[in-house]
């Protein structure tokens, strides 16, 4: 079927397991360092194929990303050969299930360029996009899937995937990953329910959820997505934190004060559970900061808030700067924090009101869940 919706010409299917870590669970350059520098990890591992230059093997050498593509291609071609099977013409319902929501979706092709269709959710870095492209075209091959959401009509699409999945049966993979989620992945194969499905997402606008950069890094190509309404999706909070600032509790309080900000010292270091505030972790000391009203623009995001007035306009800190990292809340924190600042979830009706203003939201503000498992369908491109 024809259209900018549509089945994987060419794909690739896991047949035991998917060797090595998720790969989108490292968002940092630092993290993927590390994990690769474990032993056997970067050996016949999807992350060392979306992250050849960051090997042990190729940092010692000194190889920069092109460079070390040819060695990501031979390594793409092992673990294909090894590890998967090869499937033409599909689509492929999936189920997440764990204790950070539940899902139901459908992996396939999507062209991020058709107008007003894919709706990009959150600005991007410029760096990370062009590396993404270039080993995208590189490999010529998606190992992991962008997250798309319907703005409408998500109840519909949640329905017949529910029933396609019971008609189907027995999964073609099934897996648990390390948080304790079930991944269930089906394929479905041309014919009327393929067909019926491919109508109803064509018919979609669709807001990227989690993949901003994968979307902007396929550019006018085709890019693997799942899309997905749920029923049980998620909005987490995506942190910032100070790193290698050397700035203690009483300087910030100082600092944010100085500038005219209302902040209080003490108090519940849970985060917040509605926007308009920033707790912030100092060594043992808690700081909760009033966030302002910063200008007409509404809903106002406090990711945007926070970066630009508390952390450029009172610290005089570059946001863009390696000074400060966001942290999706629940993971682990990298080394040498000075502080986490705690913010929010980004409720869904204000993500929806942004886009229909078209704007577009401050980069690493939202973390949707329960996300897919990477590798468990690789594409061709």
């Amino acid at each position: 079927m024809n259209g900018w919706v549509r089945p994987v010409t060419k794909a690739w299917v896991v047949r035991d397991f998917v060797p090595g870590p998720d790969v989108d669970e490292f968002a940092e350059p630092e993290q993927v360092i590390a994990e690769l520098a474990r032993p056997g990890a970067a050996l016949g591992t999807l992350l060392a194929v979306q992250h050849p230059h960051r090997t042990p093997a190729a940092r010692a050498r000194g190889l920069g990303l092109t460079e070390a593509l040819p060695i990501a291609r031979e390594a793409l071609d092992h673990l294909r050969a090894n590890h998967y099977r090869e499937v033409h013409d599909v689509v492929a319902p999936y189920r997440v299930d764990g204790p950070d929501g539940s899902a139901h979706g459908v992996l396939c092709l999507v062209d991020p360029a058709e107008v007003g269709r894919v709706r990009h959710t959150e600005e991007v870095f410029p760096e990370v996009v062009a590396e993404r492209s270039a080993v995208l075209s590189g490999l010529g091959c998606a190992t992991s899937a962008a997250m798309l959401v319907p703005v409408s009509d998500g109840a519909v699409l949640t329905s017949l995937l529910s029933d396609v999945c019971d008609e189907l049966d027995e999964p073609a993979v099934s897996v648990v990953d390390s948080a304790g989620r079930q991944h269930r992945m089906w394929l479905l194969g041309k014919g009327s329910r393929q067909t019926e499905l491919l109508e109803l997402l064509q018919r979609q606008s669709l807001l990227v959820a989690d993949g901003n950069h994968r979307v902007a890094a396929a550019g006018g190509a085709s890019l693997l997505a799942l899309i997905t309404a749920g029923p049980g999706l998620r909005i987490g909070a995506i942190d910032r934190v100070l790193i290698g600032t050397g700035l203690d509790a009483d300087t910030l309080y100082r600092k944010w004060r100085d500038f005219g900000l209302a902040v209080t010292r003490g108090g519940d270091p849970r985060p917040p559970r509605r926007p308009g505030v920033v707790v912030a972790l100092v060594g043992s000391e808690v700081l909760r900061v009033v966030l302002p009203d910063v200008g007409a623009e509404k809903p106002q995001i406090d990711h945007g808030v926070v970066e630009q007035i508390l952390v450029h306009d009172a610290l005089g800190i570059d946001p863009d700067g390696p000074s400060l990292r966001a942290a999706p809340a629940g993971r682990p924190l990298p080394p040498g924090v000075d502080a986490l600042l705690q913010l929010a979830p980004v409720p869904f009706g204000d993500v929806l009101a942004v886009h229909a203003e078209g704007r577009r939201m401050p980069r690493k503000a939202t973390y949707f869940t329960p996300k897919p498992r990477s590798g468990l369908l690789l594409a061709a491109l």
